[in-house]
């Protein structure tokens, strides 16, 4: 007998995972896939749509015809900050472009100029101004740069929608991909901001994440998801099982901090220090903030292991020391070894003075204070002023990283902090969303 499935198309920048979903929401089969990316009509870096939405489309039609699985229903989740645009007859018209693509300063100014000045139009969406990283900017950009495209333009999707558009045919929006910094949603008034409308942008009034589509392949019923942020999907599977209110620490390349429990506003400082809000499943936002955590920190380890003639991974064997700690820290209290101070404290020192240190534990041990110290102070921005937050859950590379997990304890006593492996998070809360069940996940939960 077949079993019954949910598959979820997990589309990260790197890799693109096909995960499958049991009745219980255990993963029963995981399969990556590397696409070389292409190059936009500008000869910028993008990725291959074309070759993902054949993968998809291929994906399906083998899973109906599986003589294993039972294909009950399937979702997508993707990174965001992703736009595709449409003509009148459904038809995508330019390359999915990246959202790293260089955009003039003088696209988002005429905006913000427009709409009460920079840090108000900041707020007021909670999108800090990152460029193209703003999706809305990119809609200005093809109006700008290829107005000869944009006329043509019909429907604007983000891309957990458009890849759920490929299998139904449907226009959807929803709230966690319109909420991820796009400068699109008004915050203060929980709807499009009026600069949409008097931009003349067609995009679909969000609707609930758990709608369905009921789609015919090759003659068996499925149901098709409209897709979700994977940000806001990793927290899917914590607001279903978490005792009480919590924090969740995601890191990786970077360290994304996410309070879905401050319902205070973002404020000027916030937004300069890279704070921004997304949309929950639950439509509420939530306030985060982030570090360049792990690309500061392989820096940083290869300058340390070349310095000290080690292999990249000795790091891993350096053991907390609580006293070398506390002693380098009383040391290096007013001159950082690392970073800099002042404006740009987030940036490494073009010159590293590795000398001040006899080996590689004593220089871990303060490249550490000074990264925890960061990521501190990052966390400390999207905790209110009435905090109850009683969890921290830390997720992703990090996580067994035991320095600084004992650095965050001691930092935050009063709360308590855990580690917390779930394997394919992201895709998890997809197969959450539209499951129809509340079941008792395993947050995979070891206490530091």
């Amino acid at each position: 007998m077949k079993e019954p499935v949910i598959a979820i198309f997990d589309i990260g920048k790197t890799n693109k995972k096909l995960i499958l979903f049991n009745d219980d929401l255990k993963v029963v089969s995981e399969s990556e896939q590397k696409f070389a990316e292409i190059l936009d009509d500008d000869g910028f870096e993008c990725d291959d749509i074309d070759l993902i939405e054949r993968w998809i489309k291929e994906s399906i039609i083998k899973l109906v015809h599986s003589d294993k699985w039972d294909l009950k229903a399937v979702n997508f989740t993707t990174y965001g900050a992703t736009l595709v645009y449409l003509d009148a007859e459904g038809k995508r018209l330019t390359a999915v472009y990246n959202y790293l693509k260089p955009i003039s300063e003088k696209i988002p100014e005429g905006l913000y100029k427009r709409n009460g000045g920079r840090d108000e139009f900041c707020r007021r969406t909670a999108s800090p101004a990152l460029g193209m990283l703003n999706s809305g900017m990119q809609t200005l950009w093809l109006k700008s740069d290829r107005p000869e495209i944009f006329t043509r333009v019909k429907h604007i999707l983000h891309f957990p929608q458009y890849l759920s558009y490929i299998i139904t045919g449907k226009i959807y929006s929803e709230h966690t991909s319109i909420g991820c910094h796009t400068s699109f949603w008004d915050f203060d008034n929980m709807k499009y901001h009026p600069w949409v409308e008097s931009h003349g942008l067609n995009l679909p009034e969000p609707v609930a994440i758990d709608t369905l589509n009921n789609v015919s392949i090759e003659e068996k019923n499925i149901q098709i998801g409209i897709g979700i942020h994977d940000s806001s999907s990793s927290l899917a599977p914590y607001f279903e099982n978490s005792k009480g209110k919590f924090l969740l620490l995601s890191t990786g390349t970077w360290c994304i901090n996410m309070n879905p429990f401050n319902t205070e506003k973002l404020t000027a400082e916030q937004l300069d220090k890279d704070c921004l809000c997304y949309l929950s499943v639950t439509r509420q936002p939530v306030k985060s903030s982030r570090l360049f955590l792990g690309h500061l920190h392989e820096t940083a380890v290869k300058q340390i292991t070349d310095h000290f003639n080690k292999p990249d991974d000795y790091y891993k064997k350096v053991k907390t020391d609580k006293l070398l700690s506390s002693l380098l820290k009383t040391k290096y209290r007013e001159n950082k070894v690392f970073f800099g101070s002042g404006l740009h404290y987030r940036d490494l020192k073009d010159h590293i003075d590795l000398y001040e240190f006899g080996s590689v534990e004593e220089a871990y041990h303060q490249l550490m204070n000074e990264l925890c110290d960061l990521t501190i102070e990052a966390i400390n921005l999207v905790l209110p002023a009435n905090d109850e937050t009683e969890y921290i859950y830390i997720t992703g590379g990090f996580s067994k990283n035991k320095l600084f997990l004992d650095m965050i304890s001691d930092a935050y006593p009063t709360k308590l902090v855990y580690t917390s492996e779930i394997a394919n998070g992201s895709a998890l809360g997809a197969a959450l969303v539209i499951s129809g069940i509340k079941p008792s996940l395993n947050l995979g939960l070891t206490k530091i």
